[in-house]
């Protein structure tokens, strides 16, 4: 039996590049380049902090007293950001997941929703991490397996890692236009603004330093094949990068503040989300998938 919190890990790798994909909440616990880390891992023997690596499903971000209405009715999640009374992050992080299939370069992990109180749908989800000659690249798929319509939304939450110290070594780009403004009390949505003339403008790469971030970010510019891209360079030369496809309007940055104090700013969240904070209640983004309807995401990271 695997004594790890995180249960079994699933090691998989190609040429220079190794990742460990796990058990408990089916995300990606590590991914390096040459032994250089990609993403900030958290360690074997520790329960995952801040959601490193997991997928965030059915919703991504917060929801606003874990309440929301779908189709006439009213739905109560529990409180898993009690301190804010929020609902946090969806409902597998500290789930079994299965492996469904496994090869020398990947693995996809699977797992069924079954009705719960507070989200009496049926949800089966698989999530393929797959290595090769352009890095990591992460497919989800989330299929309604039930008879009735349910609300979804999905996003995962890898920290690009600065190599060694902390992100306040590092640049940053991320060519986003619209920054998501939230509350300081609970973090939830109250407009947005643009980034331009803003300590938010990462559109054109700059230090990190000190700054603080938690929020979301969107219009995101992309390149030739669709893809937004954002770059953590650390102090080693090397360059983190995160790619989203279309299906992912959102990124979410953080910096890590909130961690334990040997854990904080080790890594900078950069969270693909397709919805934004609060989609349950707002309806923004929100997808509605009809039963036997399914939807699929990919983001991927690599090293340069």
């Amino acid at each position: 039996m695997d004594k790890s919190p995180s249960g079994q890990q699933v090691e998989v790798s190609w040429e220079n590049q190794r990742a460990v994909v796990v058990e408990v909440g089916g995300g990606i616990r590590l991914y390096e380049v040459g032994g250089r880390p990609v993403l900030d891992p958290y360690p074997i023997d520790a329960i995952c902090d801040g959601a490193h690596g997991t997928p965030l499903i059915p919703w991504p971000n917060r929801l606003e007293d874990g309440q929301y209405y779908f189709d006439g009715n009213s739905y109560q999640v529990a409180l898993t950001e009690p301190e804010k009374h929020n609902a946090i992050h969806g409902l597998l992080r500290w789930r079994p997941w299965q492996i469904s299939r496994q090869s020398a370069a990947g693995v996809t992990m699977e797992i069924r929703l079954f009705p719960m109180q507070g989200y009496p749908f049926v949800l089966e989800v698989t999530v393929e991490y797959a290595l090769g000659a352009e890095g990591l690249k992460v497919t989800t798929t989330a299929t309604n397996a039930g008879v009735h319509a349910c609300p979804y939304g999905c996003g995962q939450h890898p920290y690009l890692s600065p190599g060694t110290g902390l992100v306040d070594e590092c640049t940053l780009q991320l060519e986003a236009a619209t920054r998501i403004l939230t509350d300081d009390e609970r973090q939830l949505p109250i407009g947005t603004e643009a980034v331009e003339a803003t300590v938010y403008d990462f559109r054109r790469a700059r230090p990190v330093g000190s700054q603080h971030l938690d929020f979301a970010f969107t219009d995101l510019a992309r390149d030739p094949q669709g893809l937004a891209w954002a770059r953590l360079r650390g102090a080693d030369g090397h360059i983190a990068e995160l790619w989203v496809d279309e299906s992912y309007p959102i990124i979410e940055l953080y910096s890590g503040d909130t961690l334990a104090p040997d854990r904080r700013r080790k890594g900078l969240g950069a969270e693909p989300m397709t919805c934004p904070p609060n989609a349950f209640q707002s309806g923004d983004g929100l997808k509605r998938l009809e039963p036997g309807e399914s939807m699929v995401t990919t983001w991927g990271a690599r090293l340069i």
